[in-house]
């Protein structure tokens, strides 16, 4: 009996021990779990800590690309700027040049520009044609000269008995560039509804100039200049004039009209000369 009491005592004393044993392993067990999501967070914390360590430093690189991109660009954009600045003002400087050359080319017709109130003179040998000159005062060039066919006697003639009316007629060419109406080269010419040939524009040459010269002082009058001593004939001898001023008309670029002012301003006009493009 107490060899029997003796073993049953110590099956459970093994029993218990063995349970406890169990107990506390699997006590162990749990801690060890509960300590694995610990040390999972712990990692996954370092991980973050890491993370967001390294970020500043990406965010730092990222933001200098950045900059550095949108310099480059500031620049490129200065640099087209200034480059299409430089081209615009090198055109500007070029058409200013070219603009200031055609205006000094072309002065001496600025010069030469008719207004409304023009000095207007009839000259010619006595046996030779009429030569009609309109100038803007009595010291510039002339800005119209022509020679008609009519003799200047015949004109003398014309003014002696009333009013003279001589109307010069050109053709209106379409494919032409249009000019001004006094640089038209050939005109025909009607002195009080009578044909009497052509009119042709001249430059102005030494012996007309010599001829104006000779009457600037004169406002208004007639007269005679003397010859130069040779044998009279059509480009020789005496030379008859006639002095006044003339009142400029524009109708249109394709009309003008030049009618000359009496003294006294009372009464038609003695002469009147039209210009027509028809």
């Amino acid at each position: 009996m107490a060899k029997s009491f003796q073993d049953l005592s110590s099956k459970r004393q093994f029993h218990w021990t063995a349970k406890v044993s169990n107990e506390e392993q699997e006590q162990e067990e749990v801690t060890s779990k509960d300590s694995s999501p610990n040390r999972n967070e712990e990692g996954k914390t370092e991980n973050i800590k890491v993370h967001s360590f390294k970020n500043p430093q990406v965010s730092n690189t990222k933001s200098s690309t950045l900059n550095t991109i949108h310099e480059n660009k500031a620049e490129d954009k200065q640099e087209s700027s200034s480059a299409t600045r430089r081209k615009l003002q090198t055109i500007a400087v070029a058409r200013l040049k070219s603009v200031l050359t055609a205006f000094g080319r072309n002065r001496s017709n600025f010069q030469q520009g008719l207004g409304t109130r023009v000095v207007g003179t009839l000259f010619g040998h006595r046996r030779g044609h009429v030569h009609f000159a309109f100038q803007k005062d009595s010291t510039s060039q002339p800005a119209f000269l022509v020679e008609l066919a009519t003799p200047i006697s015949g004109l003398v003639r014309e003014m002696a008995s009333g009013l003279v009316r001589i109307a010069l007629e050109c053709d209106k060419e379409e494919e032409k560039k249009v000019s001004r109406l006094i640089d038209e080269p050939v005109w025909r010419t009607y002195c009080n509804g009578k044909k009497c040939g052509f009119a042709t524009r001249r430059e102005i040459g030494a012996k007309e100039l010599q001829i104006l010269k000779a009457v600037e002082p004169i406002s208004m009058g007639a007269g005679v200049l003397p010859g130069n001593g040779e044998e009279e004939s059509a480009d020789s001898g005496e030379i008859m004039y006639m002095r006044a001023k003339f009142e400029r008309v524009i109708g249109s670029r394709d009309s003008e009209a030049f009618y000359m002012m009496n003294p006294d301003s009372n009464g038609a006009p003695e002469l009147s000369i039209y210009l027509l493009r028809v």
